[in-house]
């Protein structure tokens, strides 16, 4: 993706098949997210380089491209901690992702095409940071969403870092060489689960010393291959890895089948009196081949 620096803004210019009001939607569903702020139609969010951290403030520029400012005097100086940014912000905002032939697909499927035409230009938001995508699934398991949110913003606050602009904090998620040094009860605290606690230092440690990379998930090229390996990480199941192989590794057939939430939003969108089985899934979905992640988001869009 080819960008343009213009003094302490960035110029990204942006797929046609890409709306930033859509995403910057998706964004707002919960008031109590920690990791960015949303005023005025612009998210601000703080950005981990090598140099240091970043704050950037991002707004929609014409039809097809966003602006990109660095904040205060968060401007990194070196030419790898910018790229570093922008790497960031076009994984976040799945940009490089050519989704027309999930666009395509839609047009032979009433309920997708139902979804593409209510909510044209989406994209799967992402959580780069591999670490951040698990602890987030690990802390949504089987709880509401808003809980969730509550969880996370207890353990940013608690172990993450900060930098303050204008009155404001924004948060950089915690690292895993910080939550593998901890203890259960360090995170018993925030209240949630003996279990979930363990969990996350385990992810935390296996990453911290290398034995679970992005890279190494990435080079498998097979969502049934990285699956494996995340599911063989004790408090990881199908469910949590296949968010993960979604949101982070950016894998298009990654596909959490037994998702309430998706469940739900099928029967929302037929209006069925009753969610499908699993079978009925596994049929309702063969026409999705390749492209189960996106369909999936889609359709949580209805409900989230």
């Amino acid at each position: 993706m080819i960008w343009k620096m213009e003094d302490n803004q960035i110029i990204l210019p942006t797929p046609s098949e890409f709306s930033f009001i859509q995403n910057l939607g998706y964004l707002q569903r919960s008031t109590n997210e920690c990791m960015f702020q949303i005023h005025d139609n612009k998210v601000r969010k703080a950005i981990a380089t090598d140099e240091g951290t970043a704050l950037i403030e991002i707004s929609k520029q014409g039809e097809q491209s966003l602006t990109i400012e660095f904040l205060g005097n968060t401007k990194p100086t070196t030419k790898k901690a910018v790229e570093q940014v922008m790497e960031y912000i076009t994984d976040w905002f799945d940009i490089k992702t050519d989704i027309q032939p999930f666009y395509d697909i839609s047009k032979k499927d009433s309920m997708l095409q139902q979804a593409v035409d209510a909510f044209n230009g989406l994209r799967i938001m992402g959580i780069p940071d591999l670490f951040e995508a698990m602890a987030w699934g690990i802390l949504g398991q089987q709880i509401n969403l808003p809980f969730a949110y509550t969880l996370k913003r207890r353990l940013v606050e608690k172990f993450g870092t900060s930098i303050t602009f204008e009155g404001e904090q924004y948060w950089v998620f915690p690292t895993p060489s910080v939550i593998a040094k901890l203890t259960v009860e360090d995170l018993v605290g925030l209240k949630m689960t003996v279990k979930k606690c363990e969990y996350l230092i385990d992810v935390a440690n296996q990453i911290e010393i290398g034995l679970l990379t992005k890279e190494m998930l990435l080079e498998t090229n097979d969502v049934k291959k990285a699956e494996k390996i995340l599911t063989k990480i004790r408090g990881i199941g199908p469910w949590t890895a296949n968010y993960v192989l979604m949101r982070c590794l950016r894998f298009p057939s990654a596909f959490p089948i037994d998702d309430v939430g998706l469940h739900n939003a099928i029967k929302h969108v037929t209006g069925s009196q009753q969610k499908p089985t699993k079978e009925e899934l596994l049929k309702l979905s063969e026409p999705w081949n390749g492209w189960e992640a996106y369909a999936t988001f889609y359709l949580w869009r209805f409900l989230y």
